[in-house]
């Protein structure tokens, strides 16, 4: 029987961080389920499942535990849960950087139950200007008491307030 887990990384980005995360996984009967790693601000950090042996899950924790030695934190969670039910749309948004706009965004994506799946952001310097701009790409699973529409029309309310332009994709009209 196999058992679960989903791992928080972090450590200073340098060579080699994949190879010692994926030797221990290995080293104890495990597979690599999913990740979602990155270099962010020097720093290498990410989310992993994994799957080991059920006799395996102590020695395989202690193991990610003695990566600190080598200034790896790993965070682990047992039981990984399902993932929400509904239908799957892409949120894209861009404009000038400015605090709050995650949590402009997030807190109306909350408030209607809707759940994110994935979420990129970057800050980069606009073409003409050079003036600060931020960018975010989504994907969201919707309750399936929302409708595609009503959310559309109160990201288009906020987007306004914001001054950011929010492009959501139905991915069912988008193909």
């Amino acid at each position: 029987m196999l058992s679960e887990m989903v791992l928080s990384i972090a450590a200073q980005d340098r060579p080699g961080l994949v190879k010692v995360l994926s030797q221990v996984v290995a080293d104890h009967g495990g597979n690599w389920i999913d990740s979602s790693l990155a270099r962010l601000g020097g720093e290498f950090a990410g989310i992993l499942r994994v799957a080991v042996p059920a006799g395996s899950v102590e020695a395989f924790a202690a193991a990610l535990a003695a990566l600190a030695e080598q200034n790896i934190s790993v965070s682990v969670r047992r039981g990984v849960g399902a993932a929400p039910a509904g239908p799957r749309t892409r949120l894209e948004l861009t404009g000038i950087d400015h605090p709050g706009i995650v949590h402009e965004i997030s807190s109306a994506l909350a408030a209607h139950g809707v759940s994110i799946d994935e979420l990129h952001t970057q800050v980069f310097a606009g073409s003409m200007t050079g003036e600060r701009h931020f960018a975010a790409k989504a994907v969201v699973v919707l309750p399936e008491t929302l409708s595609y529409d009503a959310l559309r029309d109160e990201l288009e309310q906020i987007a306004t307030d914001i001054m950011v332009e929010i492009d959501l994709k139905d991915d069912a009209k988008a193909s």
